[in-house]
């Protein structure tokens, strides 16, 4: 990830005011600019009357106003980051998924209101983790809490660059990396003419550290510095990565993948991951050509 922004999602709630601080703290980690956007929307579809000019220039001051406090608060947070603020006419999705395609990251929080209520359970979180067009980040839990970094790994192209982004996250962080490769056990298969196969668990777990290690190595080289380790476990990714979160300052996962981290951001491991976990979790997504 290049050294250009990180953009912040606002609203004036508690959970947004928390995304604020951690996104605040990443900027000072990484050294950039921190753009606090609100996004806001006077128009009323299907209103039986006109909306007036009044009502309009109201909604815009003050959406101005709340960014400007977001602004303010950033900057006593983080006195030496650098903050500017937009507000925004157009809904939270769309504002956000474009401003990522410039931005380093996009941070959001885990509840708001308005645009942004049930940022995790709504459309909004799913047209931002699905369709921005760089790393995103969802604030919730425990955005203060020390401990390793966490990434899941299962040797996908995903996979691949949730470590690229998850290294240099924990080089930033000064925090151990945490490598963790869930796998589901292959079930007893039999037939007419063959004898039944039993998985030797002994052998699969071998395998799966052996895939992981092969995963982790180049970045253990890169950055050796970060103290990593790496852990197999069978089960269900949502619950083990989850589960991890209890004791992380941060869950990097990516956007693709194999088996139970397929379609992390789509389907029901993403759903879980994001209304369970107990840190911020970083949605591994890479820039798309020509966005940046």
């Amino acid at each position: 990830m290049g050294s250009r922004s990180i953009t912040v999602g606002v609203d004036g709630s508690p959970a947004s005011n928390v995304a604020l601080h951690w996104a605040a703290a990443e900027a000072v980690r990484r050294g950039v600019e921190l753009v606090v956007v609100h996004a806001f929307d006077w128009r009323v579809v299907g209103a039986l009357t006109p909306v007036g000019d009044a009502y309009a220039a109201a909604a815009r001051e003050h959406a101005e106003a709340l960014v400007e406090d977001a602004v303010v608060e950033a900057r006593t947070y983080a006195p030496s980051v650098t903050v500017r603020g937009e507000a925004v006419l157009g809904s939270p999705a769309e504002t956000l998924v474009t401003a990522s395609a410039a931005a380093d990251v996009v941070v959001v929080g885990s509840r708001g209101r308005g645009g942004f209520a049930s940022l995790l359970l709504g459309s909004v979180s799913h047209q931002v983790a699905s369709h921005a067009r760089g790393p995103v980040v969802v604030v919730r839990g425990r955005p203060d809490a020390q401990g390793p970094l966490v990434v899941g790994v299962d040797g996908s192209e995903g996979s691949r660059q949730a470590l690229a982004v998850a290294f240099e996250e924990a080089d930033k962080l000064g925090c151990a990396i945490v490598a963790i490769r869930v796998y589901q056990p292959a079930a007893p298969t039999w037939g007419m003419d063959v004898p039944p196969y039993v998985e030797d668990p002994e052998q699969r777990q071998a395998a799966e550290r052996r895939h992981v290690a092969e995963d982790v190595v180049a970045w253990r080289d890169k950055y050796p510095d970060v103290a990593t380790e790496c852990v197999v476990v069978a089960g269900r990714a949502a619950e083990v990565l989850a589960g991890m979160s209890g004791t992380a300052q941060l869950v990097v996962v990516g956007t693709r993948g194999h088996g139970e981290l397929a379609g992390l951001l789509l389907g029901s491991v993403s759903s879980q991951l994001l209304h369970h976990a107990e840190c911020p979790v970083l949605v591994a997504r890479p820039h798309q050509e020509g966005q940046r």
